[in-house]
């Protein structure tokens, strides 16, 4: 907190000094070449802005500094997805490799199915030829198909069909580069893929609808079968290093909500908000906004023991989680430490909050939970193979009741079986700033969480 206010604190001086003026940078490389390609003295100061010391996880090892060290030539401003990619290396296939150390401004909407002609694409563009969903939908009716796994020239249609929107709505991030966001800039329909790239930050950003044309039919997930999406809004693997700063996640337009009902269930189009799995670690998530979202923020993909095991240790602090279901987060393995967040929960899809997976350890502090009538406190926890979770001044609101402190470990352990431990085996030592008490977190995190509240 103390780091976020000295930064609000220096950038605005520095805004007052220049009026509001926007100033040309020399040597900017606008990937747009317009005169309007301008930054103010605010801007240019965030795009260099490294992590503070010990302000989490990814403050361990080298720090985090992303692209602060980008020459003029490698500074961008860009305002469609032919543009991002140009400034990320150049060649969307490739440029997870490209190591130079890069700032990227993006300015209004940049939206992950134009082509390279400015035209929006839809699902239609991008399905294989001997795919539909018509046609998928009578094939594997589980009434006729049964209740195993699709297969067959139509399930494989509807591979290549995912192969093809990967290779257009995956936008993949290299190492050493930062991401901000001008005011009221959006990366819509598309996925920020930072995988094998070490050193980056991200900050600013509006991500709406990374929607999936394709989901996939899995008739033994659950009881009664789910349809399962592919694309996060942001994906963090195999890389160290990784700041997720004032951002906003939600679904846009096409909420969930409004989605149709194939097979029985819901057919989800939607994945992840950030999503930090297959062994990356060093990763903080601070001031950031998740708004009616179904599944928030998965860290591990798998039970398997192996890689993970010693990775996946997260911060997160001083979010915000509004109207939000599930995976907020869901842990595997990894040493994740979430405190001063907000948490505005109710609605009767309301899964769970803190899901303990196998060999988490999450350390829970001073966040604040404000409930609808239909949640409770031992709602919040959920035990997905987990055995410990550490606990400590968190408070709850539940319904119109005053808030009060509350035990989540008791209160879960109350009402579940077996009881979860109160020990996860570590305690925090990354983190820049005091811990605010519980009761300011609400005042604080809905002052300065998401984009849109950094002065640019």
């Amino acid at each position: 907190m103390r780091s976020s206010r000295l930064t609000a604190t220096v950038v605005g001086s520095l805004l007052v000094l220049v009026s509001g003026a926007a100033l040309v940078v020399p040597g900017t490389a606008s990937a747009t070449g317009r005169d309007d390609d301008r930054l103010s003295w605010g801007a240019r100061l965030l795009g260099r802005q490294v992590l503070p010391a010990g302000d989490g996880w990814a403050a361990a090892g080298p720090g985090t500094t992303g692209g602060s060290a980008a020459t003029p030539e490698q500074v961008h401003v860009v305002r469609s997805r032919t543009e991002l990619v140009a400034a990320l290396g150049g060649d969307n296939a490739t440029n997870r490799a490209n190591a130079t150390p890069k700032i990227i401004y993006v300015k209004g909407l940049v939206d992950g199915y134009e082509d390279a002609d400015g035209r929006l694409m839809s699902c239609a563009d991008l399905a294989d030829p001997e795919y539909s969903l018509d046609a998928y939908l009578t094939a594997y009716d589980p009434a006729t198909w049964g209740r195993v796994a699709p297969s067959g020239p139509l399930e494989q249609a509807r591979v290549r069909s995912v192969a093809n929107q990967t290779r257009q709505t995956q936008i993949n991030v290299g190492p050493n580069t930062t991401i901000v966001g001008l005011r009221g800039a959006t990366l819509r329909g598309l996925t920020l893929m930072v995988d094998t790239a070490n050193n980056v930050i991200v900050r600013n950003l509006h991500f709406a609808d990374a929607r999936d044309c394709f989901p996939a039919w899995s008739p033994t997930d659950g009881d009664a079968g789910n349809w399962n999406s592919q694309f996060d809004l942001v994906s963090v693997r195999r890389s160290e290093n990784v700041w997720v700063d004032h951002n906003t996640f939600t679904d846009g337009d096409n909420p969930d909500s409004e989605l149709p009902v194939h097979f029985g269930r819901p057919y989800m189009v939607h994945d992840g908000s950030l999503d930090v799995t297959h062994t990356a670690s060093r990763v903080t998530a601070s001031y950031n906004r998740f708004v009616a979202r179904d599944k928030v923020m998965l860290i591990g993909s798998s039970n398997t023991v192996g890689p993970d095991v010693g990775r996946l240790n997260v911060t997160l602090h001083h979010n915000l989680f509004e109207g939000t279901m599930q995976r907020l987060p869901r842990v595997r393995f990894g040493q994740v430490d979430i405190y001063n967040n907000h948490y505005q929960l109710s609605g009767t899809g309301f899964g769970y909050a803190l899901g303990v997976g196998v060999q988490s350890a999450i350390y829970a502090e001073n966040n604040y939970f404000a409930l609808g009538s239909d949640i409770t406190a031992a709602d919040l926890l959920y035990d997905w193979d987990g055995t410990a979770i550490t606990v400590r001044g968190n408070w709850v609101r539940a319904g119109r009741s005053l808030p009060r402190p509350v035990d989540l470990l008791a209160a879960y352990n109350a009402e579940h079986d077996p009881d979860l431990s109160p020990d996860a085996g570590w305690t925090p030592t990354l983190r820049a700033g005091p811990v605010l008490p519980a009761p300011l977190v609400p005042l604080v995190v809905q002052t300065l969480a998401g984009a849109g509240r950094l002065p640019l």
